[in-house]
Formats: structure tokens, C-alpha cells, sequence
């Protein structure tokens, strides 16, 4: 057997119900998460300043994060340490208010200078009403995004049910990954929304993949998922490798940005094998020995 050999696996022993079942629960799940954060917060994820407006500071003193905290009038959103070489004592801290003037005021009088170096080394500000205006952009792109991906995969195949298995696929890559965002408070940012824009790519692959083995190349049911898990598992275990080292090194770094869209890119990419090799297989097993038949 070689290196990235996939061994056989008995699917024989399930039926194709019980293997849609589990990632059909999960995607249950995961939109129950969703709805229930909606119904409670107005939104299913949280938004990051990008989308919900408010302002950033980035700060260097010696104050605790205790004691930042407590310097403003406004209870921070967020406060983050930042651990690049050369940032000791500095922190980026994140507010809903727009008001920087009065924010970086406060800062300079009530925060510890850290040797000559000013309190606020940097501030920046979104305001609501453009947060809003980026957010419906970016929702109307990951929907065209979508479609489009739909669209091109029934005009490849022309058959109902391995096109609607890519898009269910597809669908669950998506939603699995924001239910985590909102369990773990990873807010929706352009750099996430970025990553869910990455995961439909990453699903259409595995799943036009084995679907192209399964219903275009000859030889057995199981041979050809075989031959297809060979190249996919091989693909998308190498791809969640890479962002989780991503993840975990922007994260020890500070780089908070990095850091969300590995972390995503690694729970999509999970839940994709999990759709690709139960759920999309098990519709393309029905399919293949019953659907075409009646």
C-alpha cells in the first residue's frame, strides 16, 4: 500500500441512510445554533468592526488589561495583546463607539505611558451606516458566489441528484463553519467572509471530484470512490494541516485576522470530508444502483 493509499472502507455495512445521517444532524445543528444566536443577538454571527461599525485603538502602555479596561468611559469590546517582536506592551483594543477623539483622550490620561513612546499609536474608525453597506456587499458576494457555483455544477452534470448532492455539500461547508464562529465568538470579518468565499471552492473540488470518478470513469462503485479519496482525502487533510499551523502561529503572534481565517479554513475543510465521503456519497449511491433505475 502506498503512502497516501486510502484503505478500503466498509461502506457496504451501511445503508445510505445512516450515512447521510450524521452529517445531516450536524448541519442541523449547526443551523439550530444559528437560529437560535439570531432570534437572541439579531444577528447569527457575531459581527466584527468591519460589518457592525465602531473603533480600534492600538495601544502601548503598561497598564494591566484590567486596568484598560477600566480607563474608558465605554466598556471595550475586545482587548488584545499583541505578540510581534518589538510590540511588548502594546494591546489593540476595540469599541462600538465612533467617538475617537474622546476614546484616545481617555487612553493618554488614564493609561501608564510605556517610556517616551504616546499611549495611542493607532486608531481607526468604521462608521455604522458603511459597516452595514460592506456587510450586505459581502453577504450579496458570498450569495453569487454560491449561485454561480450551482449553476456551473448542474450544467456539468445535467442530472439532478449528484448536482444537488455538490450544492447540500457545498451548503453544509458553509454553514457548519459560521455555526462554530458563533459558538467560539470569532466575529464575521472581510477576512472570514474571505475564508467562507475559499470553502465553497475547496468543497466543489473534493465533491466535482468524486463525482467525476463515480459517474464519468469506468469500474466499480467502490473502486472509483477509492481511486477519488486517494487524490481528495490526500488534498484536503494536506490543506487542514496548513491552516491549522497558520491558525495557531498567527494566533501565538497576535495576528487575530490570520489566526479567524485559519481556524475557519480548518473546521470547513473537516466538515467538507465529512460531506463529501457520507453525505454526497450516500446520494450518489442511491443514485447509481436505485435512482437510475426508477
Amino acid at each position: 500500500m502506498g503512502y497516501f493509499d486510502v484503505p478500503e472502507l466498509p461502506y457496504t455495512r451501511y445503508s445510505n441512510r445512516q450515512l447521510a445521517a450524521v452529517p445531516l444532524a450536524v448541519l442541523a445543528v449547526a443551523l439550530l445554533v444559528l437560529t437560535g444566536t439570531f432570534l437572541m443577538t439579531g444577528t447569527p454571527v457575531p459581527l466584527g468592526m468591519d460589518f457592525a461599525g465602531g473603533s480600534e485603538l492600538t495601544i502601548q502602555t503598561t497598564s494591566s488589561q484590567e486596568e484598560i479596561a477600566n480607563a474608558f468611559d465605554e466598556e471595550p469590546e475586545s482587548i488584545q495583546s499583541v505578540s510581534a517582536p518589538n510590540s511588548q506592551n502594546q494591546y489593540v483594543v476595540q469599541f462600538t463607539s465612533t467617538d475617537l477623539e474622546s476614546l484616545s483622550q481617555q487612553a493618554e490620561e488614564n493609561l501608564e505611558q510605556d517610556g517616551d513612546n504616546d499611549v495611542v499609536q493607532l486608531q481607526s474608525t468604521v462608521s455604522g451606516s458603511f459597516g452595514q453597506q460592506t456587510q450586505q456587499t459581502a453577504l450579496l458576494g458570498i450569495a453569487v458566489a454560491f449561485v454561480g457555483m450551482s449553476v456551473i455544477t448542474f450544467l456539468l452534470f445535467r442530472t439532478f441528484v449528484p448536482s444537488i448532492a455538490i450544492v447540500l455539500s457545498a451548503f453544509s461547508d458553509l454553514v457548519i463553519p459560521l455555526a462554530f464562529m458563533t459558538i467560539a465568538d470569532i466575529s464575521l470579518s472581510l477576512g472570514t467572509v474571505a475564508a467562507l468565499l475559499m470553502l465553497i471552492g475547496y468543497s466543489v473540488d473534493s465533491d466535482i471530484l468524486l463525482n467525476n470518478h463515480v459517474l464519468r470513469r469506468q469500474g466499480d462503485f467502490y473502486e472509483s470512490t477509492h481511486r477519488a479519496m486517494r487524490t481528495g482525502i490526500t488534498m484536503t487533510v494536506t490543506s487542514m494541516a496548513a491552516m491549522l499551523v497558520m491558525g495557531v502561529t498567527a494566533g501565538l503572534f497576535g495576528v487575530e485576522l490570520l489566526s479567524s481565517i485559519g481556524i475557519v479554513l480548518f473546521v470547513g475543510l473537516a466538515a467538507d470530508l465529512m460531506n463529501t465521503y457520507m453525505l454526497n456519497l450516500s446520494l450518489l449511491r442511491w443514485y447509481k444502483f436505485e435512482g437510475i433505475r426508477s
